[in-house]
């Protein structure tokens, strides 16, 4: 895009770049650049029904029983931070990506590519980690592996963990559900795993830690069907991209509008003055342990009060609903009072979050 202006000097805004002949860390973001590589490349390749459902995990049927099926790979940087660390997040990661089907998590398998000269001190304190986290979910690892790279052919640790839960109900849960009239209800406090990280990456600090959000939601997701049953109609964790992309992935797949009032988003206040100070918007910031839930609005207020009455959900709020205008579009009004596009990033904002 160029302008020229009156005494003849002329400027330019670039557009993104968005065709590569080589991966990107853009590729990785939950934006734009990776829904492309995903579309172009991977669902061109792999092609079939459920994969094409574009959800965070695969719901299978096998002889009437039921699954959940997901898996994740895990490469924050650095290992450990305030309210969690890389073997807690893999854990809770793969936990929530089979929740947001509505499963009970049962399994997961972890496996550890490990960098010639890692502190086996270091290794342990994950492992515990995730050994600890499990069992506070009330799940099992049941297999994994283990691959060792030369010095300064990894990073000290990444870890992949996939995991399969069991689909009790018969409801529905997917974006193809929203309809609309649905409200939009988030969980809580929007970018604190994202600030965390970066606060710890960069030595920044502020008057107040921020804390990773880092947690499994299955018992929160559980205690909104029980409220809501078939009134939930989708379901998803913000994470990679935040609840920007998350938002748009919705709108996209249901041909809805979705408008936001940013008042009703909660964001903490040091969190809220790390993304000014950095220019950061929270509405693309990674979460760990939030989701964000469309639900017929009819059922909308006994849904936030079951979730309020959860420790995971305590600070929950409905923050927009789903409209027929606009289809594939965000909006959100701003607390000046006027209207913008809540679009998704086109490539990465903070690299190696989860």
């Amino acid at each position: 895009m160029e302008k020229i202006f009156q005494d003849g000097i002329t400027a330019s805004c670039p557009l993104p770049i968005t065709e590569h002949s080589t991966v990107q860390l853009g590729h990785g973001s939950g934006g734009k650049m990776m829904n492309d590589l995903i579309s172009r490349l991977f669902l061109w390749a792999f092609d079939n029904p459920v994969l094409n459902q574009m959800d965070d995990h695969a719901a299978l049927d096998i002889s009437g029983t039921k699954l959940a099926f997901s898996t994740d790979s895990f490469v924050v940087d650095p290992l450990f931070f305030p309210g969690g660390d890389i073997g807690d997040l893999a854990v809770n990661g793969t936990i929530n990506d089979i929740a947001m089907s509505g499963a009970k998590p049962l399994f997961l398998s972890a496996g550890f590519i490990l960098e010639e000269g890692f502190s086996l001190t270091d290794l342990k304190r994950i492992v515990v980690s995730m050994q600890r986290a499990a069992k506070e979910a009330g799940v099992v690892i049941v297999t994994g592996d283990t691959k060792v790279v030369d010095k300064g052919k990894g990073d000290k640790v990444f870890i992949n963990t996939a995991g399969i839960g069991l689909i009790e109900h018969n409801f529905s849960i997917s974006a193809q559900a929203i309809q609309p009239g649905d409200a939009v209800i988030l969980s809580g406090t929007l970018a604190d795993h994202g600030i965390a990280i970066l606060s710890q990456r960069e030595g920044l600090s502020f008057e107040t830690t921020v804390k990773s959000d880092t947690a499994a939601l299955h018992s929160l997701v559980s205690e909104m069907l029980s409220a809501g049953g078939t009134a939930v109609h989708a379901l998803r964790d913000p994470t990679r991209g935040g609840l920007a992309a998350t938002l748009n992935e919705f709108a996209a797949s249901a041909g809805v509008g979705i408008r936001l009032d940013e008042q009703r988003i909660p964001v903490t206040p040091a969190v809220a003055g790390a993304c000014e100070m950095l220019g950061i918007d929270p509405l693309h910031v990674a979460n760990e342990g939030k989701l964000v839930a469309i639900v017929a609005r009819e059922k909308a207020e006994s849904v936030l009060k079951a979730m309020r009455q959860n420790p995971l959900g305590q600070h929950s709020v409905i923050i927009g609903d789903v409209i027929t205008d606009s289809p594939g579009m965000v909006s959100m009004q701003t607390k000046l009072g006027a209207w913008r596009i809540v679009d998704m990033l086109v490539g990465e904002q903070l690299p190696r979050i989860c």
